[in-house]
């Protein structure tokens, strides 16, 4: 997806500009608050582009922060237009993660650790739909198709033949041995893996039962990074009702150390390869089995 059609991008961008302006108006962020009549949580959700900004909130903003200059303004105001936009995600209704849908549509680099099942943009369609099925038991069959469809449009991130994802895996070995769904879409799903972690943008690393006890073991997470930003990346931890985004500097630092030390303790791409090669074996003589 082009930056420039993803509302996402234009809300950061806008974000960071209004930050830049209150921080030279030597103006905290509860200083707006109280003038705006709005809550500092709001401000916040603003500048970290977390939300959408009416052209009439930018308007007020640039009267508090000094600014005159008509062309800027009315540039902002602008911005605030398109970033209130539909993309492809908004016609599947009110989804739980679309900001990290739109923070992965903007993202150039996506470093990415799951215990327990394969990610979704690495899935097959067999696999996402068993993973769906199973993992949210009040999902309604409608429900379960939209999420399906929305997890297989995402994937086609990292095959942008104009800017690919730069995606890093770390996988579990027991989410290689977990069975979802039949042998046969584990079979499926692991030589899908082994396709992919032959893509130049793509590396795989599987992290034996072997190593014991890690940092990995607290849960899934990833770590996304942007190229029209001096932020240090955005954290992003998946759970089962609610999802969180962490963009301070030291939880980015924090988690970024996690995975240096996950990618240290994993196999090699090679020998990660020799690892789903033996597994998916074992899928095919399951499925052979009389």
């Amino acid at each position: 997806m082009a930056a420039k059609s993803n509302p996402t991008v234009r809300r950061r961008h806008l974000g960071a500009e209004l930050r830049g302006l209150r921080i030279a108006s030597g103006l905290k962020s509860k200083e707006v608050a109280e003038r705006l009549l709005v809550s500092q949580p709001k401000i916040s959700h603003l500048e970290n582009g977390n939300r959408a900004i009416s052209p009439r909130d930018v308007r007020d903003l640039c009267a508090i922060y000094g600014v005159t200059d008509r062309e800027v303004i009315d540039s902002l105001m602008e911005m605030a237009k398109e970033s209130s936009r539909r993309s492809w995600w908004h016609s599947y209704g009110d989804l739980s993660n679309s900001v990290y849908i739109g923070l992965e549509a903007d993202a150039v680099s996506l470093h990415t650790y799951d215990p327990m099942v394969i990610p979704g943009l690495l899935q097959t369609p067999a696999y996402a739909e068993a993973v769906i099925g199973e993992t949210i038991p009040l999902l309604t069959a409608e429900q379960t198709a939209t999420r399906l469809k929305v997890r297989l449009r995402r994937q086609h991130r990292i095959y942008d033949p104009a800017c690919p994802l730069r995606l890093w895996v770390v996988l579990d070995e027991s989410a290689l041995h977990r069975v979802v769904g039949s042998p046969d879409i584990m079979r499926e799903q692991l030589e899908h893996l082994n396709a992919l972690g032959a893509e130049p943008h793509i590396t795989m690393q599987v992290l034996p039962y072997a190593v014991g006890a890690h940092p990995g073991l607290t849960g899934q997470f990833s770590i996304l990074r942007f190229a029209d930003s001096n932020a240090s990346g955005v954290v992003y931890l998946e759970r089962f009702t609610s999802d969180l985004c962490l963009e301070k500097p030291s939880d980015v630092q924090h988690y970024s150390a996690m995975y240096d030390h996950l990618r240290t303790r994993a196999l090699t791409p090679d020998s990660s390869r020799d690892i789903l090669t033996d597994i998916t074996k074992s899928y095919i003589d399951a499925a052979i089995e009389p």
